[in-house]
């Protein structure tokens, strides 16, 4: 992919570098006659460059810790540094892109001035802006709806536009809450191919949280496994699977080196293993080295 090179990109950090660090945190929300503990004494280191999955049950504070990441809330206790520096440098820093649920869309905006926006608030030209934006819409798919405005496209639709606006200014992390969910499989599987192939050339770090266990395996690096409320890490599952393949660029939306990756047994064993711990079994908080 191009880079924008008119305006300051943000810093590239070192492979060896920690791009996520999590010491003690806790959040709780509510006042002192009803508190609810969404998040208790949560440590979790993430490595520039490395992917790494949160899943549990519903309510178990994945979305609450992916949010102290980025800085929308604060933890009780705890710290959260992000690039050895607080949250809120790397928010301003502009260190990351985040994708949500819901895609937040401006539906006065056209689906290439969305995926613009970041850089146009970062002073790039139009041009680079424009250029930018298209090479992300077609990786996306989304080319010929450019001049569409979101009301005019499906939910899926507008979720990879906003996963596209994520990507636009080449962030050092990605913060991803489930932004595959609303997608039909076949596309589904299209972009982890996507993002792996992103992964492997910018380099950049990503959380992702999600409810699927194939997803965060086909993903992920190592797996975070929380517990239900108050979320805790229950237990961390490491994943070493040959992607070199699912990360190269496919013809088409129907990626079979990503197939053949999923039937792998290696594959298999790591959903399996990902799966116990969701459940409640497994070997502990040290996790399942599965190399």
């Amino acid at each position: 992919m191009s880079t924008v090179q008119e305006h300051p990109t943000p810093a590239a950090h070192p492979r060896g570098a920690t791009a996520v660090e999590i010491v003690g945190a806790g959040r709780v929300f509510g006042g002192r006659s009803a508190p609810v503990v969404a998040l208790e004494d949560v440590d979790l280191t993430v490595a520039a460059g490395e992917f790494v999955s949160l899943i549990g049950p519903s309510g178990c504070g994945k979305s609450t810790l992916l949010r102290l990441v980025a800085d929308l809330d604060q933890p009780t206790s705890g710290t959260v540094r992000v690039f050895g520096g607080s949250a809120r440098d790397a928010r301003l820093a502009r260190d990351y892109g985040i994708a949500f649920q819901q895609a937040g869309l401006l539906p006065w905006r056209t689906v290439r001035a969305n995926v613009e926006l970041p850089l146009a608030l970062a002073g790039t030209g139009r041009a680079s802006r424009r250029e930018r934006a298209d090479e992300l819409l077609a990786m996306v798919g989304l080319t010929e709806f450019a001049e569409h405005h979101p009301d005019q496209l499906s939910g899926g639709m507008q979720q990879r536009v906003a996963i596209a606006r994520a990507l636009a200014d080449s962030p050092s992390l990605l913060l991803m809450d489930e932004p595959f969910g609303a997608l039909d499989e076949m596309t589904r599987e299209h972009l982890q191919a996507q993002l792996l192939r992103i992964c492997a050339e910018t380099r950049a770090a990503v959380v992702f949280v999600t409810h699927s266990i194939p997803e965060a395996v086909f993903l992920s690096d190592r797996v975070v496994v929380m517990s239900p409320r108050p979320g805790r890490i229950r237990q961390v599952v490491d994943v070493t699977l040959d992607r070199s393949g699912a990360a190269t660029p496919g013809s088409g939306p129907h990626d079979d080196a990503g197939d053949d990756l999923r039937t792998d047994a290696a594959f298999v064993a790591a959903v399996a293993a990902v799966r116990t711990a969701l459940h409640g079994g497994g070997t502990g908080p040290r996790g399942v080295d599965l190399r």
